[in-house]
């Protein structure tokens, strides 16, 4: 887990500092992740931990979630769009934080090594319910 304050601005708001929170857990190791606001009242988003290795390169996403790598006006700063039906939200994040918490997810779960950290047997038993 890393935390960060992230900057966060809904349409045209001033940015606000909310506590921001990556994490990672082997026993989903395709997602990361990514809560916003106090522990007792966060939202979480969950995402590809590809999505946001790839927004560190380049533009990345579609959906719910778009990543921005950092922009030469703010070298240590990636964006992240968090969208929903009803509104979106701009994060920004310290890209440092980001290298170091994929750096950490990659220590647990090499890329390309998620599928050997996946039950896929039990998901199927789960899937085929009690009498499958």
């Amino acid at each position: 887990m890393r935390t960060a304050t992230a900057l966060v601005s809904v349409a045209e708001e001033q940015r606000v500092p909310l506590p921001a929170r990556l994490v990672y857990h082997t026993d989903d190791p395709y997602a990361v992740c990514l809560s916003l606001g106090e522990p007792a009242k966060s939202v979480t988003w969950v995402f590809a931990r590809d999505l946001l290795a790839e927004g560190m390169r380049r533009a990345a996403g579609v959906g719910a979630v778009l990543v921005f790598p950092r922009h030469r006006c703010l070298p240590d700063t990636m964006r992240i769009v968090l969208r929903s039906p009803a509104d979106a939200a701009l994060l920004e994040i310290p890209a440092s934080l980001v290298t170091a918490f994929l750096h950490d997810t990659y220590a647990l779960v090499a890329p390309g090594a998620e599928g050997t950290h996946i039950d896929l047997d039990g998901c199927l038993a789960r899937l085929a319910g009690p009498n499958g």
